[in-house]
C-alpha cells in the first residue's frame, strides 16, 4: 500500500461503503427519531454518506445495553485472558483492514492518507494490542497490616465509560479510550465527533467481529449539543473521558456536577511552544521538526508546536529556514501521496483558521502562506503559514487556532523564554532544542507541561503518559496511569485467626 497512486488510493477509496447507523447492544440501528446529517469530504465538498443523528433517546439506549452488559458479567468478569485475547484479534482485525479504516479518517476529515495509513492506523492497532498485554499484567496489591488482618487492595472497573472524542485524530483517539476502558473491564458509549464518525463505526464492527460481546462498546453518531450534552449528563455513565476544546472540557464538568457527580477527564486545548536555543547545531533538524510540529495533520493537533521562540541571535537565520519548509508543504489532495498537507476538517474550522490569518496580517509580519487556496477548485485548504515578529499578547501567540499557522517569537535569555512559554493559559506539551544537557534538563524542569520533548517534538509512546496541565486539563491518556482512569481501588479487608 506504500507505494499505490493517487488513482490506485481513488480506486480503493470508490469501493468502500460507509456506516451510518448508530452502533448499540451489537446492532447497527438507526436513530430512534430518524434523524440523519449529511457526512462531507472538506477536500472535495462531495457527501459521502448519511449519518444517523442520535440524541438523548439514543444515548438512553446504549447506557443501557452497556449497564446491562456490565452487570451480568459478559465482560466486566472475564477472565484476563479472555478479554486479552478477544483485543488482541481486534488489533489484528484493524491491521488486516488497514487500507479501509485508513481512508475512512482521509476522506472524513481531510487528513493525507498516507499517514491515516502508515500513522493512525497500525497506531490504533498497537495501542488495542499494548493494552491487551496489559491485561494479565496489572498487579493488586495487599496492604501492610497487622496479623490477624488481610486487606486486599483492587482495581475494580468503574461500569459504564462515556467517551468522547474529536475530529483530528478520529481512530486513534476512539482507540486511546476505547482500549484502556474495554481492558479495564468497562462498557463503553462512545460519542465521536460529528465531523468523523465513519472509522469509530467501523471499529464497533470489527470488535464485535473479534468477539467482544454485545453491548459491550457502543457508538452513538451525533451533535455535541444533543447526544454528547445527554452523555455528559446521564445518571447511569460513571466516568465520562473527552478530548477537545477546553471550553466544551468545562462544560464536560459542569455536567458532571449537574448530574450523578462522574468522573470526568478532559484532555482539552494546547498552544504548545517550541524553544530553539543557538547552541543547537543541527538547525535543519530542528527546523524539520518545527515544520512537522506545526504542519502535520494541517496543524489540527492539539499539541502542535504552534509558538516557535528562537534565539534572538539565530532567530532570522532559523526563520529562513522555516519559509523553505513551508513552501515544500502545501496542501494538496489527501489521497495523493505526493501531497504534503491535506484540507482542513470542514468550512466552518477553515474560516475560523482565516480569521486568525487576516487579522493577523495586520499585527505581525506575515512571511509564508497566509492564503487559503483550492484542489481542483474544491475543497477547505489553507496555506502553511508563518508570522514573525509576533508579540507575546497577540491573539496568534495566545489562542489555540487549531490550523497551520506559526507565530514566531525571539528571546535574548533562557529566563526569558520559559516566561514566555509559561505564560499561557494552557500547559499540554513543549519541545526544546539545545546540545547543552544541563540546559535540556532545566529547562524541562521549569516547563508547567504534561510533556516535554528533547530535540525533538511531540514524542509519544504507548508506555508513556499524553496529557497536560492547567486548562489543558488533567485527563491522562496511554501507559498504564490512563488505566486509573477507568477503574476504582476497592479494598476488601479480611480478619483472620492467626
Amino acid at each position: 500500500m506504500l507505494d499505490y497512486t493517487n488513482q490506485d488510493w481513488k480506486s480503493r477509496a470508490s469501493e468502500l461503503s460507509f456506516r451510518g447507523q448508530a452502533f448499540i447492544e451489537g446492532a447497527f440501528v438507526n436513530a430512534v427519531s430518524g434523524k440523519t446529517f449529511d457526512n462531507i469530504n472538506p477536500a472535495t465538498g462531495e457527501i459521502l454518506n448519511q449519518v444517523a443523528e442520535c440524541d438523548a433517546a439514543d444515548i438512553d439506549l446504549a447506557v443501557a445495553a452497556g449497564r446491562r452488559a456490565f452487570e451480568d458479567g459478559r465482560w466486566s468478569r472475564m477472565a484476563p485472558e479472555g478479554r486479552k485475547a478477544i483485543l488482541l484479534k481486534l488489533a489484528d482485525l484493524i491491521r488486516a483492514n488497514l487500507v479501509e479504516m485508513a481512508l475512512l479518517d482521509s476522506l472524513d476529515m481531510g487528513k493525507l492518507i498516507t499517514d491515516a495509513v502508515t500513522v493512525d492506523a497500525p497506531g490504533s492497532a498497537h495501542f488495542f494490542q499494548w493494552y491487551a498485554e496489559s491485561i494479565d499484567k496489572v498487579y493488586d496489591e495487599v496492604a501492610p497490616t497487622a496479623p490477624g488482618d488481610l486487606a486486599l487492595v483492587r482495581r475494580v472497573p468503574l461500569g459504564v465509560v462515556g467517551a468522547v472524542t474529536p475530529w483530528n485524530f478520529p481512530l486513534d483517539m476512539a482507540t486511546w479510550k476505547g482500549a484502556a476502558a474495554l481492558a479495564a473491564g468497562n462498557s463503553v458509549v462512545l460519542k465521536p465527533a460529528e465531523q468523523s464518525p465513519l472509522s469509530a463505526l467501523r471499529l464497533a464492527e470489527l470488535a464485535a467481529e473479534a468477539g467482544v460481546p454485545d453491548g459491550v462498546f457502543n457508538v452513538v453518531p451525533g451533535f455535541g449539543a444533543t447526544a454528547g450534552q445527554a452523555l455528559g449528563l446521564h445518571m447511569d455513565v460513571d466516568c465520562l473521558a473527552f478530548t477537545g476544546s477546553t471550553q466544551i472540557g468545562k462544560r464536560f464538568m459542569e455536567y458532571s456536577g449537574q448530574s450523578n457527580l462522574k468522573q470526568v477527564w478532559p484532555e482539552t486545548g494546547g498552544k504548545s511552544p517550541n524553544l530553539v536555543f543557538a547552541d543547537c547545531e543541527d538547525l535543519d533538524a530542528a527546523a524539520d521538526m518545527a515544520a512537522f510540529g506545526i504542519f502535520f495533520n494541517q496543524g489540527e493537533v492539539c499539541s502542535a508546536n504552534s509558538r516557535l521562540y528562537v534565539e534572538r541571535s539565530i532567530k532570522d537565520q532559523f526563520v529562513e529556514k522555516m519559509i523553505e519548509r513551508a513552501k515544500g508543504m502545501q496542501p494538496g489532495d489527501p489521497l495523493d501521496p505526493a501531497s504534503k498537507m491535506g484540507a482542513i476538517v470542514n468550512e466552518r474550522q477553515t474560516q475560523g483558521i482565516m480569521r486568525f490569518v487576516e487579522a493577523g496580517k495586520e499585527t505581525a509580519n506575515l512571511v509564508a502562506g497566509g492564503e487559503r487556496v483550492t484542489v481542483d477548485g474544491k475543497g477547505c485548504f489553507v496555506q502553511p503559514t508563518i508570522f514573525d515578529g509576533v508579540t507575546h499578547d497577540n491573539p496568534l501567540a495566545r489562542d489555540e487556532i487549531f490550523g497551520p499557522v506559526l507565530s514566531v517569537i525571539a528571546f535574548d535569555t533562557e529566563e526569558e523564554a520559559v516566561s514566555m512559554a509559561n505564560d499561557s493559559i494552557y500547559g499540554l506539551a513543549a519541545s526544546v532544542w539545545t546540545d547543552n544537557l544541563s540546559q535540556a534538563c532545566r529547562v524541562a524542569d521549569n516547563l508547567h507541561v504534561g510533556t516535554v520533548s528533547v530535540n525533538t517534538v511531540d514524542a509519544l509512546s504507548a508506555q508513556t503518559p499524553f496529557g497536560g496541565m492547567k486548562q489543558s486539563g488533567f485527563g491522562r491518556d496511554l501507559s498504564l496511569h490512563s488505566l486509573d482512569k477507568y477503574t476504582a481501588l476497592k479494598t476488601t479487608w479480611i480478619k483472620y485467626k492467626p
